[in-house]
């Protein structure tokens, strides 16, 4: 018995040891990259893109964290526009560091006080006269000792998802917006 609980003991501390020892070597940097094509002109995305006060209608966000309480800058709009939220998972804000209702948005994002930093943006493209593509992406690193790599790695599969939501949303109100205005004017 006693050779049993010896060898389940080094069992553990070989797993435990190993888990630290790979958490020191993987790459802190994460990076992530969904992408839709959206049947309308980039100026109709951007209506709902460059404007924090529309992120609502399309943002995924409050699907994952109901309590979820964003709270909208001075200025919503272009570079400076800022919003801030806290819910049952954390808190944190963003702030619009570029803006081109022709190319897209590029914004900061800070969770945990300023703790943790992404860079992140939603990127336009014509593919031809009634549709676009829309690309939403982060970056960041996660400079956590040891547990840093593993959360690098989980970002794709935690936040990716939720990009993915938000891209059908962002799909579905633009489009349902264009709709609207063809009939208006019929």
């Amino acid at each position: 018995m006693k050779t049993l609980v010896k060898y389940l003991f080094f069992l553990i501390l070989f797993v435990f040891s190993a888990t630290v020892v790979v958490g020191l070597f993987l790459p802190s940097d994460y990076f992530l990259s969904r992408r839709i094509t959206i049947a309308a002109p980039i100026s109709a995305v951007h209506v709902y893109v460059g404007d924090l006060a529309q992120w609502e209608s399309w943002s995924p966000w409050k699907d994952g964290d109901p309590s979820l309480l964003t709270t909208l800058g001075p200025i919503t709009e272009g570079v400076g526009a800022t919003s801030s939220w806290k819910g049952r998972d954390g808190e944190g804000n963003l702030i619009v560091t570029a803006s081109d209702s022709a190319k897209g948005i590029e914004y900061d994002l800070f969770f945990d006080q300023g703790k943790w930093k992404s860079t992140a943006r939603i990127n336009y493209s014509v593919v031809d006269a009634t549709n676009t593509t829309v690309v939403w992406e982060m970056e960041g690193s996660v400079e956590a000792p040891v547990i840093g790599g593993y959360f690098a790695l989980l970002m794709d599969r935690m936040v990716g998802p939720m990009y993915e939501i938000g891209l059908a949303r962002l799909k579905e109100r633009v489009e349902s917006s264009q709709a609207g205005e063809e009939n208006e004017a019929t």
